[in-house]
C-alpha cells in the first residue's frame, strides 16, 4: 500500500445549527466512498424536516464520480436527526452502525413507550459491525473499535489514516463527550478514549462536533491523536481515571439535555426512519414527561 492509498481523501460538512460535522470519506484511486454522520434538518418549533444539508453532500459526491458504499453512524445520536435513509436513497451504500445499538434500542423503547411491532435487534439497519470488524471502502482499509462511555453504542471508525471518533472526544480546547445520558459510563469513555490515544501520534482524528469556546475560534474539525495527547483539557496525558471521573460526574451534572435529544433518538435508533404513521396518516415525535 502506497502512502497516498494509505490516507484517504476526507471532505467535511458542518451543520451550523446543531455544530454537527459530516463526513465524506474516498478513495483516491476508485472513488468509492462512506458518508458518516449525516444530518436532516429538522426545526423542532414547526416539526418540519428539510434535506438542505444532506443535498450538498449529495452535490460534492456525485460531482465527484463517486460510488458510495456505506453509510456510517458512530452512535444513535442525541442532538441531530440522521439523514442517512436521504444519502442512501440517493446514492446508495448499506446504512451501517455499531452492534450495540440493541442496548439503545432497549433503553429507549421503554422511555418512549414504542410501538411492540418495534425491534430492539438492529435490524433497521442494513449492517451491524462488531468491534475489531474490518471493511473495505474500494482499496481503503476500515477498522471497527468499540468506544463506549458516551453512549453504550459508540463505534469509532478508523479508515486509513484518518479516525472518525464521533462523541468521544473533542477538539483539545474543548474536552470530552458527556456520559450522563441512559447507559453512559465516564469509566468505560476513560477507556474508550486511551484505547484511541494509544495509536500512531500522527493518526489523523476527525469530530463529529466542535463547540469553540466562548467564539474564541472558528469551527474546526481535525486534529491529530498526538495533540489530544498533549492538550486535550479533559484527557491529556497524566490525568488519572478517578480524576476524569470525578471531573466529568461534577460537569455533567450542570448540563442541561441536548434542544433535539427527544426527537433525535426516537428516529436515530430507527436508522433515521420516522416512526409509522398513525392512522390519520400523520407521524408523531413523542415527548416523555420527567423521564430524562
Amino acid at each position: 500500500m502506497t502512502e497516498l492509498d494509505h490516507r484517504p481523501h476526507v471532505q467535511s460538512f458542518l451543520d451550523a445549527d446543531t455544530e454537527t460535522w459530516s463526513y465524506v470519506v474516498y478513495d483516491r484511486k476508485g472513488g468509492s466512498a462512506a458518508v458518516i454522520d449525516a444530518v436532516l434538518d429538522f426545526d423542532q418549533a414547526s416539526g418540519r424536516t428539510s434535506t438542505e444539508g444532506a443535498e450538498k453532500i449529495v452535490a460534492f459526491v456525485r460531482e465527484n464520480d463517486l460510488a458510495v458504499e456505506w453509510v456510517l453512524e458512530t452512535h444513535a445520536h442525541a442532538d441531530h436527526l440522521s439523514a442517512a435513509p436521504f444519502i442512501r436513497q440517493q446514492l446508495g451504500g448499506k446504512i451501517a452502525i455499531g452492534d450495540h445499538i440493541r442496548q439503545v434500542q432497549g433503553i429507549f423503547r421503554d422511555v418512549f413507550n414504542l410501538e411492540k411491532e418495534f425491534l430492539v435487534d438492529g435490524s433497521q439497519f442494513d449492517h451491524l459491525f462488531h468491534d475489531g470488524d474490518t471493511f473495505q471502502i474500494g482499496d481503503l482499509q476500515a477498522q471497527v473499535i468499540y468506544v463506549p462511555g458516551h453512549t453504550p453504542a459508540d463505534m469509532a471508525w478508523l479508515i486509513g489514516d484518518a479516525l472518525f471518533v464521533g462523541d468521544t472526544l473533542f477538539l483539545p480546547d474543548v474536552g470530552s463527550a458527556r456520559c450522563d445520558f441512559p447507559g453512559g459510563d465516564a469509566r468505560a469513555l476513560y477507556k474508550s478514549v486511551h484505547k484511541l490515544l494509544s495509536m500512531p501520534e500522527e493518526t489523523r482524528m476527525f469530530m463529529c462536533h466542535d463547540y469553540p469556546p466562548n467564539g474564541t475560534r472558528e469551527h474546526q474539525c481535525e486534529t491529530t491523536v498526538g495533540a489530544q495527547k498533549r492538550d486535550n483539557i479533559h484527557l491529556h496525558e497524566g490525568v488519572s481515571e478517578d480524576d476524569f471521573v470525578k471531573m466529568r460526574s461534577e460537569r455533567d451534572a450542570t448540563l442541561g439535555m441536548p434542544r433535539l435529544i427527544l426527537p433525535s433518538i426516537q428516529v436515530n435508533i430507527r436508522a433515521g426512519q420516522m416512526p409509522p404513521a398513525e392512522d390519520n396518516g400523520t407521524v408523531y415525535l413523542k415527548v416523555p414527561i420527567n423521564k430524562l
